[in-house]
């Protein structure tokens, strides 16, 4: 992707710790790139090294998957039986057609509840950690965000509140020291990430881009998260470069310590400050 290409959600546009939804054209629903093949190649190996990290499903699901892998096939116009010869489940299959993880919520008495997934390249957490749970306990280390919080009910009522034929797409950064897509690191949040002495050249833009599209059949609502990795360098070239770095400057800037804590940055903030100051006067 060029430079002047890349997706910039940390312009200002979807600030971090905010729920930041928006309706999505249908049509626009999957994104796929070039590196397609780089993705999928990684799943399959998650898949097989990985496998109770990466894959889980309750025993119910399984006409909800079939919904989802049809529909996915249907979107892309793919035929789903050429992945039918692997001994996986529909959503696993589904998830070898696209760059985009898939999660599997469905509602309950006690909240919607992740019931299954593909999730090769979670960005610090752990599937077995949240697998099962409602939405207001999978939030829960976020901060703002736990049970009983204004934005746990929020996000209880929108997932209520999603209908089937308007998708809804929203946007999560943070900043990593390597562009691995498989990063699970829950317990220590990659502390000291950047290393010692200059950071340039060690800064990974890793975003998020996420939707929610409720399931016609099942009711059951589809969540995808798919990561790209762009070095901070990009902004070097970058037509809007130094508006950019002056617009993660702002957003770091305006982060608790708890905020940044969660995102690993509590302890790193001092050395991006340098290099983002330096890519915001060029």
């Amino acid at each position: 992707m060029e430079p002047n290409a890349i997706h910039t959600p940390y312009d200002g546009s979807s600030l971090p710790f905010t729920i930041g939804l928006k309706a999505l054209d249908i049509r626009e629903w999957l994104d796929g790139d070039e590196y397609f093949e780089t993705y999928i190649a990684e799943k399959r190996r998650l898949y097989v090294e990985e496998t109770a990290n990466v894959l889980v499903a309750e025993g119910d699901t399984d006409d909800a998957q079939s919904e989802v892998l049809d529909l996915i096939s249907e979107t892309l116009g793919k035929f789903a039986e050429q992945y039918e010869t692997e001994a996986l489940g529909p959503l696993a299959r589904a998830a070898l057609m696209v760059q985009e993880d898939l999660v599997l919520m469905r509602d309950s008495p006690y909240g919607w509840r992740l019931v299954a997934a593909s999730l090769c390249f979670p960005s610090a957490w752990k599937l077995h950690e949240k697998f099962g749970k409602p939405l207001h306990e999978i939030h829960q280390p976020v901060p703002g965000f736990g049970e009983g919080t204004r934005n746990a009910g929020l996000i209880d009522r929108m997932f209520d509140n999603l209908r089937v034929e308007q998708p809804v797409i929203r946007w999560n950064w943070s900043l990593y020291g390597d562009a691995e897509l498989y990063h699970p690191a829950s317990d220590n949040k990659m502390k000291n990430r950047f290393g010692e002495g200059k950071i340039d050249g060690r800064v990974i833009m890793r975003l998020e881009r996420q939707t929610l599209r409720k399931l016609p059949k099942s009711g059951d609502i589809l969540f995808t998260i798919r990561i790209y990795n762009n070095p901070i360098e990009v902004l070097k070239n970058h037509a809007a470069g130094a508006e950019l770095a002056q617009a993660i400057m702002a957003q770091l800037s305006a982060m608790t310590p708890e905020q940044l804590d969660y995102k690993g940055l509590l302890d790193e903030v001092p050395k991006l400050m340098t290099r983002l100051s330096e890519l915001a006067q060029r």
